[in-house]
């Protein structure tokens, strides 16, 4: 995987283009403008009134808008995008974004499909610049003092998060299919593969709708992952479910051969250890969690990132195997079997090979040889390895 260019001034801040001004762009809207370390220079949406009236709302004069990011991105000498688009159009933007040499900050998800985020994987490599996903829901210093603590528990096994939560969004989330696979449960998967510091090897998952549901998806599942290393990571969610709510970031087990760990995904997690030895007090990862959290954590990293040369734990190439394993989870609700990662990856790679239709970028797919041979090579990251036992396939 071939590295990405770092910015010659890492002192001025960032001269940052946001696209989509909907409710999670005003929400970066926010952000931007509360942070010194960039500079909100232009906003780009379909609908040009309603970026206008965005920045109104914020109070915020003196940022060019338009309908066209490479224009306006141009014309306020950006140095890098914001992409707050809605889901289906992230594969267009971002493509569009990092071919006029710009590295991107991308809400998640990285794209609908993980032959489209292969893409975007090649489309980063052959522009030379950084595609970053905005899993915001790793940035809390909450959860990284959690992962310092979890070598206490041995061996860990078994993680669970349980997620009930009852809104009524309105609009496309109503209307989507699998809407809590597809538009929430990436944020626990994506946990799940930080605290592990492993990857998902195979899933199976059934997804369903309450009588009482106003989403016409499925809007509760259960999904079980086997990692790497052996360890179960076990999710299960409704979208609508009132009362007890959990936290936005739900309610999580953790249990290893020393004792256990629960997180409540807000306060302080908690360790019992039968042995009791007593959990050490650690320092914050160096750069992790202190300069925000939630999407001001993911914006601080990708600062750092285009300033110092260091990847991002959500760096394009990684990231993709968050979104395979809500693609295998779909798939596996659908067949009713168990599914091999492995499998997903390799059928999205032979589709993104098919339907490429930029000659360099389909010729940086096909020098991969393989999904799985890249992704083994993505920072931090050891072989994917075969699957074990029976799969379907």
């Amino acid at each position: 995987m071939s590295s990405f260019e770092t910015l010659k001034d890492d002192k001025s801040p960032v001269r940052v283009v946001l696209i989509g001004a909907g409710l999670m762009g005003r929400k970066w809207i926010s952000v931007l403008t509360a942070s010194p370390d960039v500079q909100l220079v232009g906003l780009v949406d379909i609908n040009l009134a309603g970026a206008r009236e965005a920045l109104r709302e914020a109070g915020i004069e003196g940022v060019a808008t338009g309908t066209n990011l490479t224009e306006v991105a141009a014309a306020t000498s950006a140095q890098a995008v914001v992409n707050a688009t809605v889901p289906v159009a992230h594969h267009a933007t971002n493509v569009e974004a990092l071919l006029a040499g710009l590295p991107v900050l991308c809400e998640k998800p990285l794209a609908p499909t993980v032959s489209e985020g292969l893409s975007l994987a090649a489309t980063a490599e052959v522009s030379g610049q950084l595609l970053m996903i905005s899993q915001s829901r790793r940035y809390y210093r909450n959860l990284a003092h959690l992962k310092q603590q979890l070598p206490l528990l041995g061996d860990v096994g078994i993680v669970t998060t349980e997620f009930f939560k009852a809104p009524h969004f309105g609009g496309f989330r109503e209307e989507m299919d699998h809407v809590l696979l597809v538009d929430m449960a990436i944020h626990a998967f994506d946990v799940a593969r930080y605290l592990l510091d492993q990857e998902p090897t195979s899933v199976y998952c059934e997804e369903y709708n309450p009588s009482w549901s106003w989403y016409a998806g499925d809007a509760a599942t259960t999904a079980l992952f086997e990692f790497s290393g052996g360890a179960r990571y076990m999710f299960t969610g409704s979208w609508c479910s009132p009362g007890l709510e959990t936290s936005w970031n739900g309610n999580w087990r953790i249990s290893g051969a020393l004792g256990t760990a629960s997180w409540d995904g807000e306060g302080p997690a908690l360790l019992e250890l039968p042995a009791q030895a007593q959990p050490a007090d650690r320092a914050d990862e160096p750069g992790n969690r202190q300069d925000g959290e939630e999407i001001a954590g993911s914006l601080a990293e990708f600062v750092n990132a285009l300033r110092t040369g260091a990847t991002p734990a959500s760096e394009v190439h990684s990231n993709v195997l968050s979104l395979c394993m809500v693609e295998a989870a779909v798939l596996s609700a659908g067949k009713r079997e168990r599914i091999d990662i492995e499998h997903v990856l390799a059928s999205a790679y032979k589709n993104a090979l098919n339907v490429e239709t930029i000659p360099a970028v389909k010729a940086t797919l096909r020098a991969w040889g393989s999904a799985s041979a890249l992704l083994a090579d993505a920072p931090g990251k050891g072989s994917l390895p075969a699957a074990t036992g029976s799969r379907a396939r």
